[in-house]
């Protein structure tokens, strides 16, 4: 058949459009595609909220992508090879409690799920600002990377959300602006973002999960952003604590919301 350049256009502006503004109120907006973030909406989606996360790079798996120092490959331990083997991810067993899972494969099929979960991923988009309303985080403010990227004066958009996750990983961004310029309290024992600490594996998982919380009403925090907030360390490229996260922050999301 011929093929026509402008329907082609026309598909992709109609399609993205539609599903953005479906978008536009949610019951969960999360802003990073991590793997706290993609094991977040999967669970969520699940529950049948409407859920949708905010990437503002290319790619999805946040720092799992590229494995360890791009060695596409990661580590998981005994606590969280569940999670791979719910979603089909062989791991090959590597000494006592570890396994060993293709970086890429694992990324990819934690996306995949979330999505035919009923999740949506709207990648190249940044969060710039939260709403604060009545004390509360009520949705985000978002505009195209690019656009932050080029330094344009372009005014962002507003989409309206029950609940927020944090899960941008070390740099924890939307806890950081809501901090900067809400001029509130944080539920750290500080008030405030205590920021990441040197590496430490092994403490550093056990904080990731002990730390995916509510931070201040309506914004929730998982995977590394959890430890970057509340003064945890890093932990490099073992991934249980943060599929674990991902899994705990939708839970306590689903209880609230229930």
């Amino acid at each position: 058949m011929p093929l026509d350049d402008v329907t082609i256009s026309r598909a992709i502006i109609e399609s993205y459009t539609r599903d953005l503004v479906d978008h536009l109120q949610l019951d969960v907006a999360l802003a990073g595609a991590g793997p706290a973030g993609l094991v977040a909406a999967h669970r969520l989606a699940q529950a049948g909220l409407r859920v949708a996360i905010f990437e503002r790079k290319l790619s999805i798996g946040g720092g799992m992508w590229g494995g360890g120092m791009m060695f596409n490959r990661i580590v998981v331990q005994t606590e969280a090879k569940r999670l791979l083997d719910e979603a089909g991810i062989p791991a090959e067993p590597y000494g006592d409690g570890y396994f060993v899972a293709d970086a890429v494969l694992t990324a990819t099929a934690l996306c995949s799920r979330a999505i035919l979960a009923g999740a949506r991923v709207f990648n190249l988009i940044g969060v710039e600002d939260v709403m604060l309303k009545d004390g509360r985080v009520q949705g985000l403010v978002l505009n195209w990377t690019a656009v932050t990227m080029a330094h344009l004066h372009v005014d962002p958009l507003t989409i309206g959300a029950r609940a927020v996750v944090d899960s941008t990983g070390h740099d924890c961004e939307v806890v950081r602006v809501l901090e900067r310029k809400g001029g509130v309290r944080l539920d750290t024992p500080t008030g405030g973002v205590m920021g990441e600490k040197p590496m430490w594996a092994e403490e550093a998982e056990r904080l990731t999960l002990e730390n995916t919380r509510a931070v201040f009403p309506g914004l929730y925090v998982a995977g590394m952003a959890a430890n970057a907030v509340y003064g945890g360390p890093r932990m490099g490229p073992i991934f249980g604590g943060m599929l674990l996260s991902g899994e705990r922050v939708a839970q306590l999301i689903i209880e609230e919301l229930s």
